[in-house]
């Protein structure tokens, strides 16, 4: 999937002279925690978000530092601080400097952006034109679009059986000695395992494979220092 299939197109934006307050209510009213800002030509200039009014005088959390302090942060800084802490429109608060995407972007980059940059939004541009914007929430409807069970024609019990082993088969956690047996898309996991995390990464593989029903754990777990034996516990249940 790529930005263009994701992304909202409906983009609410505000132009550099809106006014903090204005700003601040329609984020409320449409319940989005970032604004595009856009200049008399439809050119994306900036961006602002919730963050941008944690520090305001209004509610008196504006950044109070020892004069010390402030004597090493420089009179540049402050002066930015102040700027952003008691500007009344949008383009004396704005971040500048933007990240953003174009719609052929693909979600492994578009992931791997937000991650970098510490961004919760990015902006889709054609050229300097915004043509939507891709959010966490967005990134969220995709993973649940995607996780949507689609019919498969060759998910019968060797099919799955097989895919299972491939899966796990060339991992570092593989189980030793693994067994995989499906019936009616129920799947039986055995071996032997040395850590916790081999035995809930083999069942989350085996999950994902498609017409898996439901997976039953059977994996031994074995000290590799101690040998130490622990029966699965649904073995020991039964």
């Amino acid at each position: 999937m790529r930005a263009h299939q994701i992304m909202a197109k409906d983009v609410i934006t505000v132009r550099p002279d809106t006014s903090i307050v204005e700003a601040a209510r329609l984020m409320l009213e449409h319940h989005i925690s970032g604004l595009p800002v856009l200049d008399e030509r439809g050119k994306l200039i900036g961006i602002v978000s919730e963050s941008d009014f944690l520090r305001r005088s209004e509610i008196a959390t504006q950044r109070r530092r020892p004069r010390w302090l402030q004597f090493f942060i420089g009179p540049s800084r402050e002066a930015n601080e102040f700027i952003h802490q008691h500007g009344r429109k949008i383009g004396e608060v704005m971040t500048r400097d933007l990240v953003t995407v174009a719609e052929d972007t693909g979600l492994e980059e578009l992931v791997s952006l937000m991650e970098k940059n510490d961004v919760k939004r990015l902006p889709v541009v054609r050229g300097e034109r915004l043509v939507g914007i891709v959010t966490r929430a967005n990134l969220l409807q995709a993973v649940a679009s995607l996780a949507r069970e689609v019919p498969d024609p060759t998910a019968d019990d060797d099919h799955i059986r097989d895919r299972i082993t491939r899966a796990i088969a060339n991992t570092g956690w593989r189980p030793i000695g693994l067994q995989v047996t499906v019936r009616n898309g129920v799947v039986h996991l055995r071996g032997i395992i040395v850590n916790d995390g081999s035995r809930q990464a083999a069942i989350v593989a085996a999950e994902n494979v498609a017409g898996v029903k439901e997976v039953h754990d059977h994996l031994s777990f074995v000290d590799s220092y101690s040998g130490f034996y622990i029966e699965p516990a649904e073995d020991i249940a039964g």
